[in-house]
C-alpha cells in the first residue's frame, strides 16, 4: 500500500458507535484484524476469557460496541477510518499489561484508561495518533471528564517498530500535557492527565 500524505487539519474524529462500526471494521479488516486478529479486544478481556480467534474477537468487539461497553475515538479521512484510540473506565478495560506491578503501586484508580492506538499503515508517522489521542480526550471531556491514565512506551528516543507501539510513546503524551507518574514493566510507564 502506498503512503498517503495527509493534512492533519482535514482529519476528523468520531466516537466508535454502532453507526461508525462499519468504518472501524473496514480499518481492522484492511489490517487482518489488527495485531494478529485482536480486533482491539485484548484490554477488554482477562486471560481466561480470551479465545485468540479473530472471528470471535470481531464478534466480541461488535457486541461490546452495541452494548456501549467499548469506546474509541476514530480518526476519519473523509468517510474512511484511518486510526483510533481506545479508551474507557477501568472496569471496561481490566486487562492491562504488568497488572500485578501496577496494582501494587496504585494509589488512586483513574476514571479512564487509554489502552490502544492503531493507525492505518498508509497514514503512519504523520501525527494521526495525536489526532486520535486528542479526539479521545475530547470525548472523555464530553462525558464528564476525570483523571485519564495511559501506559505508553518509554522509548528513550530510540526507534521502535510499530508493532510494539500499540500504546504510542511517552513523548506524544508529554506533548499533550500528560504527567509521568512511574515506570510500568520494562519499557512502559504510567502517565496521567485530568480533563
Amino acid at each position: 500500500m502506498a503512503k498517503i500524505a495527509v493534512a492533519l487539519e482535514d482529519l476528523t474524529t468520531r466516537a466508535l458507535t454502532p453507526e461508525t462500526w462499519d468504518a472501524f471494521a473496514d480499518l481492522a479488516e484492511r489490517h487482518n484484524g489488527v495485531w494478529g486478529g485482536c480486533w482491539c479486544t485484548f484490554f477488554h478481556t482477562t486471560t481466561d476469557e480470551k479465545t485468540y480467534d479473530a472471528e470471535d474477537n470481531r464478534a466480541l468487539k461488535r457486541r461490546l460496541v452495541e452494548e456501549g461497553r467499548a469506546h474509541a475515538a476514530l480518526v476519519f479521512d473523509g468517510d474512511e477510518a484511518v486510526g483510533w484510540c481506545e479508551y474507557g473506565p477501568p472496569a471496561e478495560l481490566p486487562n492491562i499489561n504488568h497488572r500485578k506491578e501496577y496494582d501494587a503501586k496504585l494509589v488512586t484508580p483513574p476514571d479512564y484508561r487509554l489502552t490502544c492506538f492503531f493507525v492505518d499503515r498508509r497514514y503512519r508517522k504523520q501525527g494521526v495518533a495525536g489526532v486520535a489521542l486528542r479526539g479521545a480526550l475530547d470525548l472523555i471531556a464530553q462525558a464528564g471528564g476525570g483523571v485519564v491514565e495511559a501506559y505508553p512506551q518509554d522509548t528513550g528516543g530510540k526507534q521502535i517498530t510499530a508493532s510494539f507501539l500499540y500504546s504510542v510513546t511517552r513523548t506524544l503524551f508529554e506533548a499533550e500535557g500528560f504527567t509521568y507518574i512511574r515506570p510500568k514493566g520494562k519499557n512502559h510507564c504510567v502517565m496521567t492527565k485530568t480533563v
